[in-house]
């Protein structure tokens, strides 16, 4: 008798699911629980139904919806945006239930009243990438529905999806005023001025001058995100505009900016012009545009003048808080030496990579800006994270002797440069990694912010440090505001946030993230992502993950990667449900 053959059809599916749902029941569950029923009543299944949906299956804080129809399903999302929006405008900020919606046209395979395959799993990993109160759409939605609703989008380019072959384009729905959003999420107060600081252009003609302007630009990012006042893109999300012909327009919208700062460098023997713009992204409008001639050994000066002058125009428009703050601001300037800038920019590039042989690269460019510049505290600080790496992921033939090192570079840093944010934080990993004194940990990095609010790194291995003490939903909200701060992110943010997402219990979301990356490839990435299938139940998966960290290390043990070292838990209890989870996906114990 021949196999029955499985049922398929076309299906625009919608997935939805809470913003920082255990953080809310942890507040409150009975009162969390009971306003998810109300608003799954009055608001969820009248528009469903109104739409011609239908309810494949709830999930805790999540559901997935079935639409013959793309329009039908991206009205139904638009509204049901808008109506829990306005169900939450009286609540407390915390209190709040916020949604993110991700929509894809897609083959499904129905098995009674369930759907699975690769439509109903990208659109799970498109509400998982969404932030709270957005809608992100596939392409081939997008293609169904662009002439035919009153909407507008934002295209956020072709993404490439672990396990999909293809790259899957993608766009955000902009439909009006955005859902209210919960405390500590990633949206600024209006109020809150934000500016993304363009790659100067070299106009010297000679591509070794390029270092030069690329410090002259690193700087001026260096200088603005000091201010608390100020939102400001990071820089390597600022230099993958380099060298490509943009719209400022597109800029804004692309990095969720207002305002926008580029200019140019014309270098001559030892004269230096420097032209610079600040421009609102929205009109196009030059604020102020202005032209300085200087000598080269004055170049750090002109780069006061320009950040002052930014500052300064900003100010006005924001009450003033701005100059104010510049006037306080640390009289000590950055590096010295340019080319030591240089060193640490290139030395960043490796260090980002994660592997063992990139980390030995970064150490040795971080050394060179140290000889260079002996109280520029950013290298010093990155050469005390480079041994901690060596030490942690096990790259250090002597692991004592990789310690020591760290902290003395970390000390070394807050000495010569304590206005630097980066000593602090690296004072801060040595006392979680080493020490595991997870209250100086978070003090230093508190210290470090203080500094440097912007700093989107820190504030990113911050939110690991608060995961490791116990406080995993408040850590996701602070990893998802660095990559607002710094969109083009690189992919240990990633990995950092798939980790905090498996303390937070919240296994489905660890594995969308984890999945997600492309390029980065270390052991702690297969060895989550293997425990979060485990959890769930997904053998197969979680197995494949565990061959995949056995080729990268096949003595790997339950033992060698749980120790306090590499997992630096506070509460013994999520270390043991990590050893759980690894032990379930058939991890060996040693």
């Amino acid at each position: 008798m021949a196999e029955k053959r499985a049922q398929r059809r076309l299906a625009a599916i919608l997935a939805a699911d809470v913003v920082g749902y255990s953080r809310l029941m942890e507040l409150d569950e009975a009162g969390t629980l009971a306003a998810l029923k109300a608003r799954r009543k009055e608001i969820l299944q009248p528009l469903v139904a109104k739409h011609q949906g239908r309810i494949i299956k709830l999930m805790g804080d999540g559901v997935l919806v079935e639409f013959a129809s793309a329009v039908d399903a991206v009205e139904c999302a638009v509204e049901l945006q808008k109506g829990m929006a306005a169900a939450a405008s009286g609540e407390p900020e915390d209190r709040r239930i916020v949604l993110r919606v991700g929509i894809n046209l897609g083959d499904v395979i129905v098995e009674g009243s369930d759907l699975y395959g690769d439509g109903v799993n990208i659109a799970a990993r498109l509400q998982a990438l969404a932030g709270p109160g957005e809608t992100w759409i596939a392409g081939n939605i997008h293609e169904q529905i662009e002439k035919k609703l009153a909407l507008s989008f934002e295209d956020l380019g072709p993404k490439q999806i672990k396990n999909i072959a293809r790259p899957v384009r993608i766009f955000r729905v902009q439909a009006g005023t955005p859902a209210p959003l919960p405390l500590g999420s990633l949206s600024q107060p209006p109020s809150k001025p934000s500016i993304a600081v363009l790659p100067f252009v070299n106009l010297s003609g000679d591509v070794a001058q390029d270092y030069i302007v690329d410090g002259i630009t690193e700087n001026i990012i260096t200088g603005l995100s000091r201010f608390h006042d100020l939102f400001v893109i990071a820089s390597n999300s600022s230099f993958a505009y380099k060298g490509k012909a943009i719209k400022i327009q597109d800029v804004c919208r692309e990095l969720g900016v207002v305002y926008v700062l580029e200019g140019s460098v014309q270098r001559s023997g030892d004269r230096m012009r420097i032209a610079a713009q600040l421009i609102e992204g929205a009109t196009g409008r030059h604020l102020w545009a202005e032209r300085y001639d200087r000598q080269g050994k004055d170049i750090f000066t002109l780069q006061d003048d320009v950040t002052q002058t930014i500052v300064g125009t900003l100010a006005t428009a924001y009450g003033g808080r701005l100059g104010k703050a510049w006037q306080k601001r640390a009289g000590q300037a950055d590096a010295r030496n340019l080319e030591a800038l240089d060193y640490l920019q290139r030395g960043m590039v490796f260090l980002n990579r994660m592997t063992k042989e990139d980390n030995k690269r970064a150490r040795d460019a971080f050394g060179k800006a140290f000889e260079l510049e002996a109280n520029f505290g950013k290298p010093i600080a990155k050469l005390a994270w480079s041994h901690m790496i060596d030490a942690t992921f096990g790259w250090s033939e002597n692991a004592d002797k990789s310690w020591e090192s760290a902290q003395k570079f970390a000390t070394m840093a807050v000495e010569r440069d304590d206005d630097e944010a980066w000593g602090h934080y690296a004072m801060a990993g040595y006392y979680q990694y080493k020490l595991r004194q997870h209250d100086r940990a978070i003090a230093e990095y508190q210290k470090a912010l203080a500094l440097n609010p912007n700093d989107a790194d820190v504030i990113t291995d911050y939110a690991w440090c608060l995961s490791t003490a116990g406080r995993a939903e408040e850590a996701i909200e602070w990893a998802l505001k660095a990559m607002r701060l710094n969109p083009h992110f690189p992919e240990w943010y990633v990995m950092q946030l798939g980790s905090i997402y498996y303390d937070a219990r919240r296994y489905e979301d660890a594995i969308t993230t984890l999945e997600s990356l492309r390029d980065l490839e270390t052991i702690l990435t297969d060895l989550y992502l293997a425990a979060s299938h485990a959890k769930l139940g997904h053998d197969s998966e979680a197995q494949k993950a565990i061959k995949s960290a056995l080729k990268i290390e096949p003595e790997a043990t339950i033992e060698k990667w749980t120790t306090a070292e590499k997992v630096p838990y506070k509460d013994p209890s999520y270390r043991e449900n990590f050893r759980e989870g690894l032990r379930k996906a058939g991890l060996p114990e040693r």
